[in-house]
């Protein structure tokens, strides 16, 4: 599918390149004084504003002969026709002045905004002249992250269950174990210096946190010559580790472990030189000016290595990048007993109609459930035994998420529709924030922003808990990004997260209020919480091109279209890039990353 699309999109950009490399523009006779304000169309509170201006000139008495002036905006099937701009006849030329203000549809960020100039005695259906003033429409706002299902993404989660206060609210704990290698040896030694007590630390880890969430291996290797040049090196090193954690009663299972190496990428040094006390801020400032460059790593590695002080640098962080990390999130496992669960399971087969089971027992049940499927039954079974809003409120929370899963729209309209009844049956017995922010939810995805907001902000009203802010403020955050109040976006995102799509929104906000260096600075933080992730390094590309940084903006932009397929057809149509666009090395970019 990449494929043929990009064939699709080069072909039809490759003109443009290649008139911008010849450093060409179209000849005009009469519309090359043509302005538009702003240069490129841009999305702002759900509409699109523009100014057109310019003056026609008059050679002689019968030329121009009946001018006019068309405009429209289109793309496929879809059209604006703005009809004929009205024209003011001076000695010299026409003059014309008009203003626009359109809402904003989907299909415009693919759109062509057309001047079309007309003149001669007879009607004529086709044009003297043709000026393209705007290619689609800038829609960085849209970028929010408010939950949306994307294509080859991680479906988020939504909504918020009205959890039973037994729980803390959130008790997985993150913990990073590092395991050092012999250089150039990819076999794992348990005795190997400080490895003993890593696997100590870690076993007491899972067996106070069995429930593991992410389990993630990751192999490095040392710029050392003595590590070689095979790029194996850091996988093998990370399956090494799995394999003897697997073979020695550790408790996992294969299927949450994932493996991954990084090869000639100076992540992890730049992680180590952040806790190097052995330099001066100048002296760690020249380094980072360095990593940060764009250049190519083995250049980035000669100019390293002329630094002063590199030896010592190098000798004491290198051993330390012969490793393999492991990132673990994991938790505690809560729930009912075992006689609680045996008398939980009749009730739901229909062995026993009731029992001594309190609701917040089947609450607790349905809390701790992982699956769907077990939470819907329990929050049903609930709405029979008890009147209380909390199984209607998170009952509406699993068909909030069973419709984040259907490929159907219908399917998944109607699981919307019924998620939403049962917000508004919660509401009438007890309402709450919870309800609140689960059926602002719900308006968000179906487009009604500012219906949506207006329940988020009556949520965050109705309660000061901490947990539920930092959730309900940040989709208030994303919603101000998306409606233009960046100022007061900004101000939301001042809880600690953890989430990259959390640091891209914050990111977002800074960026699209002109702060670049406050956004730059969050987008680097979505970037190291999730590398594969996109966003960020999207984000840093944005940054880069208004700063006109193309060679920053070309490497993360390289990065973000190799790790995310929305990104990837984004960045062929952004007007932001439109000059970066026109170059032979974004042509050739997405011709390699075509390739991989």
């Amino acid at each position: 599918m990449k494929r043929t699309i990009l064939f699709f999109l080069m072909f039809f950009f490759l003109p443009f390149i290649l008139l911008a490399s010849a450093n060409s523009v179209p000849d005009y006779e009469y519309l090359e004084s043509t302005d538009l304000l702003p240069s490129k169309l841009q999305y702002h509170r759900d509409t699109v504003k523009f100014e057109i201006s310019g003056a026609i000139p008059i050679v002689s008495v019968l030329i121009p002969r009946n001018p006019k002036l068309k405009l429209e905006f289109s793309h496929a099937d879809s059209k604006i026709d703005f009809g004929e701009l009205e024209l003011t006849k001076t000695v010299s030329e026409y003059t014309y002045k008009e203003s626009f203000e359109i809402p904003y549809e989907p299909w415009m960020e693919k759109a062509l905004l057309k001047l079309l100039f007309f003149q001669g005695k007879k009607e004529s259906n086709e044009p003297y002249e043709v000026k393209i003033l705007a290619r689609g429409v800038v829609t960085t706002p849209l970028m929010a992250k408010v939950g949306n299902v994307q294509p080859n993404e991680p479906i988020p989660n939504v909504g918020m269950y009205i959890p039973t206060g037994l729980l803390d609210a959130d008790k997985s704990r993150t913990e990073t174990f590092q395991f050092l290698f012999d250089a150039g040896f990819s076999d794992f030694e348990s005795g190997y210096k400080t490895n003993q007590s890593e696997l100590d630390a870690l076993r007491e880890f899972l067996i106070a946190n069995p429930s593991i969430e992410s389990f993630e291996i990751t192999g490095l290797q040392s710029p050392e010559q003595k590590e070689g040049r095979n790029s194996r090196l850091g996988y093998e090193r990370a399956n090494s580790l799995q394999s003897f954690l697997l073979n020695n009663s550790y408790l996992l299972d294969s299927s949450k472990i994932t493996l991954k190496s990084r090869w000639n990428d100076w992540f992890d040094f730049r992680l180590l030189l952040r806790d190097y006390d052995n330099l001066s801020t100048e002296q760690r400032d020249s380094y980072y000016d360095i990593l940060v460059s764009g250049e190519p790593y083995e250049t980035q590695r000669e100019k390293l290595s002329q630094l002063n002080g590199f030896r010592n640098v190098s000798r004491d962080l290198y051993p330390k990048l012969r490793a393999v990390k492991v990132e673990l999130k994991a938790k505690p496992i809560a729930g009912l007993s075992s006689q609680q669960n045996e008398i939980l399971e009749k009730v739901l087969s229909g062995d026993i109609y009731n029992s001594e089971l309190t609701v917040t027992d089947w609450a607790l049940a349905g809390e701790t459930s992982p699956r769907l499927k077990d939470k819907e039954a329990i929050y049903v079974k609930m709405t029979e035994l008890f009147r209380s809003a909390l199984p209607y409120n998170n009952l509406a929370v699993v068909k909030m998420r069973q419709a984040q899963r259907s490929l159907d729209r219908d399917e998944k309209d109607s699981l919307f529709y019924r998620a939403m009844v049962l917000l508004r049956q919660a509401e009438r017995i007890e309402p709450s924030a919870y309800i609140l922010h689960n059926i602002g939810q719900i308006l968000v995805l179906q487009g009604e922003y500012w219906e949506a907001y207006k329940k988020l902000s009556d949520a965050s009203v109705l309660t000061r808990r901490s947990d539920f802010l930092k959730i309900n403020e940040s989709l208030r955050g994303a919603l101000d990004i998306i409606r233009g109040d960046y100022k007061l976006a900004t101000l939301r995102f001042e809880y600690e997260y953890s989430e990259p799509k959390d640091f891209f929104n914050k990111g977002l906000a800074y960026y699209m209020a002109k702060d670049y260096a406050k956004a730059v600075e969050f987008f680097e933080e979505s970037v190291l919480s999730g590398r594969n992730y996109g966003y960020g390094f999207y984000g840093l590309a944005l940054v880069a091109a208004a700063s006109k940084q193309d060679d920053i903006a070309l490497l993360n932009l390289d990065k973000a279209i190799s790790s995310n397929e929305v990104i990837y057809q984004k960045a062929l149509i952004d007007p932001v890039l439109e000059d970066l666009r026109q170059s032979q090395e974004f042509f050739d970019l997405f011709n390699a990353s075509q390739k991989k």
